[in-house]
């Protein structure tokens, strides 16, 4: 293998190119817009930075923040302290940082469109709007808008959720979750250097009606939409099914971060699966324990073995979470009552902010950590099957 292409300059790609890179592989990196603004929150987990500390540990301006407040209508609200606090970009300056990685790393960057990909012999044509180029290998990473439908996972509507928000030139030191009964997703705000990033993000509703659902919180807590600037991005959000057949690789080519659907489908949190599906594609492209034809199937199997699982049962969880009800409430509505009147299920939920807590063994740590008749009823109906005496 001689030249590897990265297709899109992402958190994804970017971690990609640098890694492949880094071993001294020729690596070509395209992307139409390098370094860019979106209105997800840009928040990086604990779980993201203790295992790529380069992600805490640099120059680029960023928020460290330690607390967090859930609100749901019913319930009311609740303050979280965030042990482990999350540490949050701007996506501009998470993209120029990851991308100046890249460069360091001795990836060739050109700032171009890639309008198609074509099987060559054993490798690839790419066409850009510039030109053509050949390469061995490519790694996809052309976030969900993915125009290369040869590559990358596949679905349909139901398979994504929208993201839209606002830029807000403004300051706050906290994070604001909030969270709407029948409604399959949330509103955030998230403080950022010199303006917040406040946005929605959620599938079964039709953006003009979740904008108005954004901007009606707006107005109610003061946020200005005055100078604000407007975004809307596309999030994979695979529902289970699609999770057993999603295509994350094939002969000469990887798909990593949105481009592979690799994003939570309850939290719509995606960037810690950028970075690690981009660090995984670049180490099973230079395994050289593998034949080049074997490694697709290698980092299937990594990428199956880490989360892909948590993710599937994730995908299960998801409408339960947001839409069911128990006894008259939400279920974010429960979880904040929970969170009142139980420590251990305020650390609990600590944890999934922080990216340590999976879906698989969260049943399991919640029988063992709450107890009593209403508490297995809550959690029995959050994770969608009755519990009996398990876990005692």
């Amino acid at each position: 293998m001689k030249r590897v292409a990265v297709l899109g300059g992402g958190p994804a790609g970017s971690m990609a190119a640098a890694g492949i890179a880094a071993a001294g592989l020729d690596t070509i990196l395209l992307d139409e817009k390098l370094a860019w603004e979106k209105p997800c929150g840009g928040g990086i987990t604990f779980k993201a930075y203790t295992r790529y500390p380069f992600l805490l540990e640099n120059d680029r301006p960023k928020k460290v923040v330690s607390d967090a407040v859930l609100t749901e209508p019913s319930s009311g609200s609740v303050q979280m302290g965030l042990t482990q606090p999350l540490v949050i970009f701007s996506r501009y300056d998470l993209n120029g940082l990851l991308l100046k990685r890249a460069e360091d790393a001795g990836v060739q960057i050109e700032q171009d469109r890639v309008t198609g990909l074509e099987r060559k012999g054993s490798g690839w044509s790419i066409k850009t709007r510039a030109g053509a180029l050949d390469a061995d290998f490519v790694v996809v990473a052309t976030g969900a808008r993915n125009a290369l439908r040869n590559v990358g996972t596949e679905w349909s509507a139901a398979d994504t959720m929208y993201a839209l928000g606002y830029w807000v030139p403004d300051e706050r030191s906290r994070i604001d979750i909030q969270f709407f009964p029948n409604f399959e997703g949330y509103i955030w705000v998230f403080p950022r250097c010199g303006h917040l990033s406040v946005g929605i993000c959620g599938k079964g509703e039709s953006a003009p009606k979740m904008r108005a659902r954004l901007e009606q919180y707006m107005l109610d807590n003061g946020i200005p939409l005055k100078d604000a600037k407007f975004y809307g991005h596309m999030i994979p959000a695979l529902e289970r099914p699609s999770w057993r057949s999603n295509r994350v690789s094939g002969e000469g080519w990887m798909a990593v971060g949105d481009a592979a659907g690799l994003v939570d489908p309850v939290t719509g949190e995606g960037l810690y699966y950028a970075f690690r599906s981009g660090d995984l594609a670049a180490q099973s492209i230079l395994n050289e324990q593998h034949d080049p034809a074997q490694r697709p199937a290698l980092y299937r199997s990594l990428i199956h073995g880490e989360f892909m699982e948590d993710l599937t049962l994730g995908a299960g969880l998801a409408k339960r979470f947001f839409i069911q009800r128990i006894m008259f409430s939400s279920v974010p509505a429960r979880m904040i009552e929970l969170m009142r009147r139980s420590p251990r299920m305020m650390e609990i939920v600590q944890d999934l902010f922080s990216g340590t807590q999976g879906y698989l063994d969260l049943k399991a740590r919640l029988l063992a950590n709450l107890n009593g008749t209403f508490l297995e009823v809550c959690i029995g109906s959050m994770l969608g099957h009755r519990v009996v005496k398990e876990g005692r």
